[in-house]
């Protein structure tokens, strides 16, 4: 470079003369600038200390569970009512017993011929409570076989020898009255034999005596059953001997359930009317005459056999099955699949394979 010429300018110095020169586009840029680290800076001390948002994903709530009464399936308030001590009653069923106190009530009723073709009722109880039960009458053989799986106690007057042999053996909870006196009385509106009557009041106070105070019953299985479209068994005609004793099931749609008649009379409960039944079982079983203390009926109550089930206005052909008198009896279709029986109060009739009938419309 020769003595005398222009040195030249730092970078500074460029920077500064076109800042002069540029003033306008420096301010743009200096705001850009500052605008960018405004931004970042907000977004950095909002990510920094907003809380992240709540969770809002819905939490599973546990249902409640349901209680379903062991002897009708239908639901109860608590599991310890499931548990609540069974209590079978002999119910007598001839002319001058007519009509009964507290069947209506009854869970279940098993009902058969117990001696000259007058039928006798065992029926159960676990939920209702009925404080007149009557008339109280003795006890058969095949009775004390269907009581066997539900852990009941038996509240009767006696029975077959046989009868009382089992039941007396120690496996079974016997309330029988010829021990019991005290909890069983005799109205003075009726003679004897047909007068022997107990309450709730009097069975429940015996049962907590003897220590019977829970039950665990082996039963039906149940399912909801809704009223068929088509109505297909209306009117349920079953013969078990004659017709002091037929009985006849008329379906009512808007109860779901069967009216029941006998002796061609509607069948009534002396307080509380006329008996409904939501399942009724017209049970298909030999039944023969034997000797005993005397000349007793006798029921097959194990194997298999044919029955008929009504339920929500429908006749069902199925096969019973029963292989001991623990086991509780189960059905199955004709396809041989289980069949299930409704929600409900249950009668069954034992209907003799010889003489006995069953027929619906």
């Amino acid at each position: 470079m020769e003595f005398g010429s222009e040195l030249p300018q730092s970078r500074w110095a460029r920077f500064k003369e076109w800042i002069r020169t540029h003033q306008r586009a420096t301010i743009v840029i200096v705001g850009v600038f500052l605008i960018v680290a405004a931004s970042a800076g907000a977004y950095t001390y909002y990510v920094l200390t907003t809380p992240p948002p709540p969770d809002t994903t819905p939490i599973a709530v546990k249902p409640k569970p349901k209680y379903y009464a062991p002897l009708t399936g239908l639901l109860v308030k608590s599991e310890a009512a499931t548990k609540k001590p069974v209590t079978a009653i002999m119910i007598e069923n001839s002319p001058d017993a007519r009509p009964q106190s507290g069947l209506k009530d009854a869970e279940i009723v098993y009902e058969a011929v117990a001696e000259g073709g007058i039928t006798r009722f065992m029926a159960l109880y676990q939920q209702k409570k009925p404080q007149l039960i009557g008339p109280v009458r003795s006890v058969r053989m095949y009775y004390v076989q269907w009581v066997t799986p539900y852990n009941a106690s038996v509240a009767h007057i006696g029975g077959s020898a046989k009868a009382l042999k089992l039941v007396r053996s120690g496996g079974y909870r016997d309330i029988d009255q010829f021990f019991n006196d005290a909890y069983y009385w005799r109205a003075t509106d009726r003679y004897a034999p047909h007068n022997v009557y107990t309450s709730f009041a009097k069975l429940d106070a015996l049962n907590r005596a003897k220590g019977y105070k829970t039950s665990n019953p082996k039963t039906f299985e149940r399912t909801d059953v809704e009223p068929a479209e088509k109505v297909t068994a209306r009117k349920v005609n079953i013969t078990i001997s004659s017709p002091l004793y037929n009985s006849v099931y008329t379906y009512s749609k808007k109860t779901n359930s069967y009216l029941r008649a006998q002796a061609g009379q509607p069948h009534t409960d002396r307080e509380k009317g006329q008996i409904r039944a939501d399942v009724v079982i017209a049970l298909r079983v030999n039944m023969s005459l034997v000797f005993e203390d005397g000349y007793r009926e006798s029921i097959k109550t194990t194997g298999t056999g044919k029955a008929v089930i009504f339920q929500g206005g429908k006749a069902y052909r199925v096969t019973w099955e029963r292989p001991n008198v623990k086991s509780q009896y189960s059905f199955k279709d004709a396809e041989g699949q289980p069949f299930t029986l409704a929600r409900g109060t249950t009668w069954i009739s034992a209907v003799p394979n010889d003489g006995g009938a069953v027929s619906w419309q």
